[in-house]
């Protein structure tokens, strides 16, 4: 599994499992084995965010997109790679949990990889979770992928709908859910219990690294945060957090509520807060954002759940995607003890099954990945075929393939970084000062570049 953030981690692993789970995938699903590898860049995850994430895989390493294709299969001029031309395939099932583009070269080179060999891995790929934008563009990217996973019977529609649009074939999309629900239903508080544990009413704001983007926006929702906090000293306000200084999500984060909040005056009952979603969810009776997956963690649970319109129902902040919800709510409302109640057939569509068949979503993805398994050693695979090719996209390709040095041909551009050559100290120690320094010029420069160039 090759992920390159800590979310698509936490996607990627979790759904690598499901997919193996009481399958024919794999003879026996208690010698399931795990590889996985992080794809290095920006937001490759530290240790801390994988422990957070609460997923292990047997093995684990740092690549590049180069390294890792020498890993899987042959490339070319890259030294240290597993197969010669014709080998078998190392691995069974590949689950691509990145960003399209990543998504894109890969595909390519490992259509490269094992063109002409008599086996290959089954390729997997999907979304982290809401897909409120650039549907069309990242779908596009994740063609040629054996099978991509929608998280609801309506983003499967959609992606069916992208792909025959086309021209491409569609076969490839398979309705699954979000890897990474679960948890005990929501059991609301009741004061008149004397059995019941004297826990406060928990209020937990879900915050996003890129949403919203402007500081007036972020420290917007934080001061309404904090105001709930104390109009309502009996219950508990937490400030649900993904990541600590110095680390980077999926998006970047300019400005992170760390930095915004140490200005304000906080109340007792207000607090920040990281770890594992779903722990905080155990204990949390309102979950609030504005966009983020956890509103669909939450529903799962039948937690209520409310998607701020503070600042406008848009597209940009993706809060769009909850229309018809039921969710939809301002502070205002929340400061006066409203708590949403979702619509059933909403919810139903978007895959949360808050009903009990969350069991069973997997089932039409683990019987595709068993069957194109079972195609695969028997030598029946197709090749990878993109929709992307240099007849159809002469002009947007190559460019995507450079970012991770490959040609227009998916062979690997002079020097590309060598799949046998582990980084020394000192390539460990220049590699870490430059993702501070990047850190550092995103969320300390930038932010005062842009306010000088607004003066």
């Amino acid at each position: 599994m090759l992920a390159d953030s800590d979310t698509r981690w936490k996607w990627g692993s979790l759904t690598a499992k499901r997919l193996v789970r009481t399958t024919a995938a794999v003879d026996n699903p208690a010698d399931f084995h795990l590889d996985g590898y992080l794809l290095r860049g920006r937001a490759t995850p530290t240790p801390r965010q994988l422990e957070e994430v609460g997923v292990r895989a047997d093995t684990m390493r740092e690549v590049t997109a180069i390294e890792f294709l020498g890993h899987v299969g042959d490339v070319g001029n890259v030294p240290g790679a597993r197969n010669a031309p014709g080998d078998e395939a190392p691995y069974d099932v590949i689950v691509l949990a990145l960003v399209g583009g990543a998504v894109q070269a890969v595909l390519h080179g490992l259509a490269r990889a094992f063109d002409g060999a008599p086996r290959r891995p089954v390729v997997v790929t999907g979304y982290v979770g809401v897909v409120y934008e650039k549907l069309a563009d990242g779908l596009l990217l994740r063609h040629g992928a054996d099978v991509v996973l929608a998280n609801s019977r309506q983003d499967a529609e959609r992606f069916r709908e992208v792909y025959e649009g086309v021209g491409a074939d569609a076969s490839g999309v398979v309705e699954a859910a979000l890897p990474f629900l679960g948890g005990a239903p929501y059991a609301p508080k009741d004061p008149a219990d004397p059995a019941a544990p004297a826990t406060p009413y928990t209020v937990v704001f879900a915050a996003q690294p890129s949403v919203p983007e402007k500081r007036a926006d972020r420290s917007y929702l934080l001061s309404r945060l904090i105001r709930h906090a104390r109009r309502h000293p009996e219950r508990e306000v937490l400030l649900k957090l993904r990541s600590r200084p110095g680390e980077h999500t999926t998006h970047i984060e300019e400005l992170p509520y760390q930095k915004l909040v140490r200005g304000e005056d906080a109340p007792p009952n207000f607090r920040l807060v990281y770890g594992h979603m779903g722990e905080v969810l155990d204990r949390t009776d309102l979950l609030v954002t504005v966009s983020s997956t956890a509103a669909l963690e939450a529903l799962h649970r039948s937690i209520p759940t409310a998607v701020l319109t503070d600042l406008g129902v848009r597209e940009a902040l993706g809060n769009h995607a909850f229309i018809g919800s039921g969710c939809l709510a301002s502070w205002d409302q929340l400061d006066a003890g409203h708590s949403p109640v979702p619509d059933p057939g909403w919810v139903a569509r978007q895959g949360v099954a808050a009903d009990g068949a969350y069991e069973t979503a997997f089932d039409a993805a683990r019987s595709r990945v068993a069957e194109l398994t079972e195609r695969a050693r028997d030598g029946d695979l197709p090749p990878i075929e993109p929709y992307y090719t240099q007849v159809t996209a002469p002009g947007y390709l190559p460019g995507i393939l450079a970012r991770h040095h490959l040609g227009p041909d998916a062979t690997p551009l002079p020097g590309a970084p060598a799949a046998d050559r582990e980084p020394g100290p000192v390539r460990q120690a220049v590699r870490s000062a430059a993702r501070g320094a990047y850190r550092h010029g995103v969320q300390r420069v930038a932010p005062v570049i842009r306010r000088m160039g607004e003066l």
